[in-house]
């Protein structure tokens, strides 16, 4: 093929110009085909959309047969074309009728020509469809020619995501806008139908094609110098912690920024015509798309790194003007890849309808916060910002972790229904509020709630709760951006005192570490943070954090009972130690005068199993025992509980970990000690009866499960369901899960779970 008269910036100048024309979208389209074939010197040029449902339509051509426009379709996959669609790479060849991917197609009449060039059109890593230009010798494309193709076809995938073609085939639409249903994991129930709005809002490139070729080269070198020089400055700063980056992460992201061949394809990008930030985008997007395409997990995650590199430098091109955050529409979905609980606190939250995030599992600090939120939310979405714009229509489905992302009328009004019922099942629930939880034989089961944050103490008195069973204290800690001081602990601490009442209230002491990072509390480097220095361990090391936070809950409950827990503790002798901090801080407001607590009890949190060897010594020591089920499950069978591979490997409500639950029940009973039950597991209603079963009396569980547990518990006879634990856990030698057997019992019993 002779070179191009043009080059490509002539011909991104003539496409600018045709797209720019006041004519339909069809003659638009149309005459595109023709001037790429010009500047190609090409005989044939031909575009395929992806459809909706699937399959690949011809949508314009020149040099074909044109009365297979909107006629010939073929399935991803299936011919050259396909195959494109498929891999989303681009395909050159000199013969194109010997490639065994070849499919005939009679009405083109396109068996006259050999070389065949064809590329993706891709908008976010995702195919829009294919550009193909095709000529009658045998001959190969340069790269020259390839590079101009994909540059022209970015171009064209920003006209078929804007949906200017969804008229042009009755019944299709762009595959940019199609209708999808991705399955994530549940965080919080609930059903939110609303439209998108993006956390980190794309950056939209409106400028693609450049006005002066030289002045990109030197933009894009300049943005590039930068950003580099900024990752360095963060890495090597050392206090990446402060500002909410993994050390490991940004040397990641060093790396690529660093890497030759990325800068080498921009600068490509740029000189066939476009502007520095179109270049970023495009080349971005080619990364993703090869990227979604691998099944090494590894690789996949990488994406990230890209996406986040990308991100700095379109953010560095575009200025500040770019950052805008959307508007918030009164029926806000919010999706992000991930974020932290105070990022969410920021967002208005009489607007916000649901939360979609590609990471965060159930056990995260932001699910916990859209839990007491009432926030529906739904985690580990694949691919979730880049399969959706700002103001699409989006459902989010936080009880079976389903997101419908521009749902059809059908779909939108089953949800809608959906919700409906929700609600009206939330107002029978609101009914019981003020009935005594108790069982139909007469047992008395207290019900509390779990809370972090003052907006979660409104649900005392909606709900009917009969206290605060765990109050997490490091959420405070996680907002702030600086360690909150005593007299700022204390402020608190007597703000959720005062909401309370005459209601008791059990505050858990600083449980940071692991998965809760502090962004101004450089973490040490952990093989298992998860198994490292947190919680209680981080107290006694740091004598001095745990006794300003004592000597703050202890002024702020001055002349009202106060319940202390200290997490993760591994051995009586680390409760003792704690205890004498807290015994120390009492006798030094003593001698100063200040108003002690009319009562204090000090208890441990039982989520470590060495406890489960100590239980009858714990038991005696501590004040009362409260079960962090969360963390005991996780270290009981070695599962990490955010790790989808693995946390699905064990139920809770199998025989060895309902003898473990026993056990704590019956030992703490014995010792004459209240033992509570704090986590996740005591505000789901089946793994509530099992608890009420083994001999617990008090759960804590999250505002919106204190309705659908207190109906369990009005509707279940204690003394039968003891007697079936007994009997089912005397013949289980398996360890086999109860779950259906306890489902089969509930069902039989006419017991609502």
């Amino acid at each position: 093929m002779p070179a191009a008269p043009g080059g490509p910036r002539l011909l991104l100048r003539r496409l600018r110009e045709a797209m720019a024309e006041p004519v339909g979208a069809q003659v638009r389209l149309d005459r595109i085909v023709v001037i790429i074939a010009a500047n190609m010197v090409a005989e044939v040029c031909s575009v395929y959309v992806l459809r909706d449902d699937g399959m690949l339509e011809l949508f314009a051509t020149e040099g074909l047969n044109r009365e297979a426009v909107h006629l010939t379709t073929m399935r991803a996959g299936e011919g050259l074309v396909g195959l494109i669609a498929t891999t989303a790479e681009p395909l050159s060849l000199s013969d194109a009728q010997s490639h065994p991917a070849f499919s005939y197609r009679p009405e083109t009449g396109e068996e006259a020509y050999h070389a065949f060039l064809g590329v993706p059109l891709l908008r976010a890593g995702n195919t829009l469809g294919v550009l193909v230009v095709q000529n009658r010798t045998y001959r190969v494309y340069s790269e020259e020619e390839i590079e101009a193709l994909q540059t022209t076809a970015m171009v064209l995938a920003e006209m078929i995501a804007s949906g200017e073609l969804q008229a042009l085939s009755p019944g299709t639409v762009s595959a940019s806008r199609r209708t999808l249903c991705q399955a994530g994991v549940p965080l919080a129930d609930g059903v939110g139908l609303g439209h998108v709005v993006l956390h980190e809002p794309r950056i939209v490139v409106k400028n693609l094609i450049a006005e002066n070729v030289e002045r990109e080269v030197g933009r894009l070198e300049t943005a590039i110098a930068e950003v580099r020089s900024a990752i360095d400055d963060l890495v090597e700063r050392g206090d990446v912690a402060g500002v909410g980056e993994h050390r490991e992460v940004l040397e990641t992201v060093r790396m690529f920024a660093h890497d030759q061949g990325w800068l080498r394809r921009m600068r490509e990008a740029v000189l066939s015509g476009l502007t520095a930030e179109a270049a970023v985008e495009r080349v971005q997007s080619d990364n993703r798309a090869r990227m979604l395409r691998q099944s090494d997990p590894y690789l996949r995650e990488r994406l990230h790194d890209l996406d986040d590199l990308a991100n700095r430098l379109l953010r560095q091109l575009v200025g500040r003007e770019g950052l805008g955050p959307s508007a918030m529409p009164e029926n806000a979905i919010l999706v992000a890849r991930s974020m932290g609980p105070a990022a969410l606190l920021d967002y208005d939250r009489a607007r916000l309808r649901g939360v979609v995030l590609e990471e965060g599992g159930p056990t995260s600090h932001i699910a916990i916060v859209a839990r007491a939120l009432g926030i529906p939310a739904v985690g580990e979405v694949a691919n979730a910002t880049a399969l959706v714009e700002s103001g699409d229509a989006i459902i989010v489905d936080g009880g079976t972790g389903e997101v419908q992302i521009r749902p059809g009328p059908e779909v939108e009004a089953a949800y809608a229904e959906k919700a409906r019922l929700r609600a009206r099942r939330q107002e029978q629930y609101r009914s019981l509020r003020d009935l005594p939880a108790l069982t139909r034989d007469g047992v008395e089961i207290g019900l509390h709630l779990n809370a972090g944050l003052l907006v979660d103490l409104s649900h005392l008195h909606e709900t009917g709760a009969e206290g605060i069973g765990l109050f997490r204290t490091e959420l405070q800690f996680m907002i702030a951006e600086r360690m909150p001081s005593a007299a700022e602990q204390q402020v608190l601490y007597e703000a959720v005192f005062t909401a309370a009442g005459d209601l008791p209230v059990t505050i858990r002491t600083l449980d940071i570490g692991g998965d809760k990072v502090l962004p101004y509390m450089k973490a040490p480097e952990e093989e298992n943070p998860a198994l490292g220095w947190r919680a209680i361990r981080i107290g006694l090391d740091r004598p001095g954090l745990l006794r300003m936070q004592v000597r703050a809950l202890l002024k702020a409950a001055g002349g009202r009972p106060l319940k202390i827990m200290f997490p993760m503790v591994a051995t009586v002798d680390e409760f003792v130690r704690a205890r004498a901090i807290a015994e120390r801080e009492k006798a030094h407001l003593a001698r100063h005068g200040y108003p002690l607590p009319s009562e204090c009890r000090l208890g441990v949190m039982v989520e470590v199993p060495s406890l489960l060897f100590q239980i009858d010594e714990i038991a005696a020591e501590a004040d009362f025992l409260s079960v962090g089920s969360n963390d005991l499950m996780q270290f009981l069978f070695a599962v990490d509980r955010e790790n989808r591979r693995v946390a699905d490997r064990f139920d809770p409500l199998c025989a060895p970990a309902l003898r473990a639950f026993r056990l704590i029940a019956d030992r703490a009973s014995a010792a004459g000690t209240p033992a509570t039950v704090c986590g996740e597991i005591g505000g789901r209603p089946l793994e509530a009866m099992a608890l009420i079963g083994l001999g617990f009396r008090t759960l804590s569980m999250s505002p919106a499960a204190i309705g659908p547990v207190k109906a369990m518990v009005l509707g279940l006879d204690a003394g039968a369901i003891r007697a079936f634990l007994e009997a089912e856990l005397a013949r289980t030698s398996d360890g086999a899960s109860l779950r259906p057997a306890l489902a089969a019992f509930a069902e039989a019993q006419g017991v609502p779970i």
